[in-house]
């Protein structure tokens, strides 16, 4: 072998050379790959295209990426980009929120193909337990009546929520007594987009039998008292004749009464832009009506007892009478909660063969589906608010302040970011 090593030098060296040259090229492989790993994504694609793509992320996935980074966190957060998610998302996440008790409440996600739960906890709940009944639903916050006399605004997405007292109005208002149930009043939840704000209503009956409309400004942090703008039909006997839970929609809450005793001017719409109120007319006479959205329209649904089904009146043209659609349902008691992907009917019932539990329904009245695979199969008569999930925050709070400064009075405005954790407010 050492004779040949000698008789082949040139051939030797070739090989040593291709073998160094090898494992330099190993090497600069494995340097370049160490180097890729090490570069984070916002090295690799511009922000913008980050903020794109994040826009396009359903909001239950968005909310657990602002762990991902400090930049994404502070991008997903930001107030801007929330607003723009919640408008121009085109992977909208509706969910049907109900309180199973006091301490719990679920969140269900229902689709053609797919359902899913998750159990979140209501705000306040460090001190003492209080009973919880949902009022309203706007822009992925629900509102809540709690006892004694509260409102609560949360948003489950991202836990800010705020408490309100109307205590001022449990003292003047009919009947008396320590103790006033909520359902006496009737009650809003709405957006003013002129405003940048969100808006309470409570209308009410005092002793002496006179109605008032009261509004909580959650921007400007006070009660607004709106008696001049309610009018004459609101002047009926008792508030218990109502659905108390109004429906914010197109810019204005709706209510409509429990017992239909005249079809024309059944709704009664307060819009919070002009403070103005006006009505609109049912399709027809109908038995114990309840307001619902499906679709981006204004829904109508009762009970049939000629019949056994569910009538659901859809008005596709907002305050177009000739609109309403007439959509038969074969369920008792099937409260519809949203439209699928593929615009079929969602909603919780129990059919005549005795199934309980969320269906899903075309619009001929076929049943598509029945889930059975939910745990939180609550009764039918427990109430289902179904609302568009989203990061908005609460508005930026305008307080005023006085002061006095040599001997001369002046007046500074003071704006302050407020998540309006554990807070109560009272009138004044």
């Amino acid at each position: 072998m050492n004779c040949e090593k000698l008789r082949n030098p040139s051939m030797h060296k070739k090989k040593r050379l291709k073998h160094t040259v090898n494992k330099a090229k190993e090497k600069s492989t494995m340097e370049k790959t160490m180097n890729d790993k090490s570069k984070s994504i916002h090295d690799i694609l511009p922000l913008d295209l980050i903020h794109r793509i994040l826009l396009r992320v359903p909001i239950r996935h968005l909310a657990r990426l602002r762990c991902v980074s400090k930049l994404w966190c502070s991008l997903i957060s930001d107030r801007d980009f929330a607003e723009l998610h919640f408008h121009h998302s085109t992977a909208v996440t509706n969910a049907c929120f109900f309180m199973k008790n006091d301490t719990m409440a679920y969140l269900v996600y229902l689709d053609d193909n797919d359902a899913s739960e998750k159990v979140v906890c209501p705000p306040f709940q460090k001190k003492a337990r209080s009973h919880f009944t949902v009022l309203g639903f706007c822009r992925g916050f629900i509102l809540f009546h709690r006892d004694p006399h509260f409102l609560v605004v949360w948003n489950p997405l991202t836990g800010s929520s705020k408490r309100i007292s109307y205590s001022h109005i449990v003292h003047r208002s009919k009947p008396p007594g320590p103790r006033i149930a909520y359902d006496v009043y009737l009650h809003g939840f709405g957006y003013d987009p002129s405003q940048n704000d969100y808006l309470l209503l409570v209308a009410w009956c005092d002793c002496e039998g006179q109605y008032h409309l009261d509004c909580f400004s959650l921007r400007t942090n006070s009660w607004i008292n709106l008696d001049a703008a309610v009018p004459k039909l609101l002047g009926f006997k008792s508030f218990y004749h109502w659905h108390n839970e109004g429906l914010f929609f197109n810019g204005a809450v709706h209510w409509v009464p429990r017992d239909l005793k005249d079809y024309r001017d059944a709704i009664v719409i307060f819009d919070l832009m002009e403070m103005t109120f006006s009505t609109i007319s049912a399709p027809k006479q109908l038995s114990y009506p309840s307001l619902a959205l499906l679709g981006g329209c204004l829904a109508l649904y009762s009970r049939n007892d000629d019949c056994g089904n569910t009538d659901i009146w859809v008005m596709k043209e907002y305050k177009v009478h000739s609109s309403w659609t007439l959509y038969q349902i074969p369920c008792k008691d099937f409260r519809p909660l949203c439209l699928s992907s593929n615009r079929d009917i969602i909603g919780r019932g129990y059919t005549s063969c005795g199934k309980t539990g969320y269906f899903i329904y075309n619009v001929r009245g076929d049943l598509l589906k029945h889930f059975k695979s939910l745990c939180c199969q609550l009764p039918c008569r427990e109430r289902n608010t179904v609302y568009t999930e989203s990061l908005l925050p609460l508005p930026v709070t305008l307080r005023i302040r006085i002061t006095r400064r040599r001997g001369r009075r002046k007046s500074a405005i003071k704006f302050t970011m407020n998540t309006f954790e554990q807070q109560d407010v009272a009138k004044g």
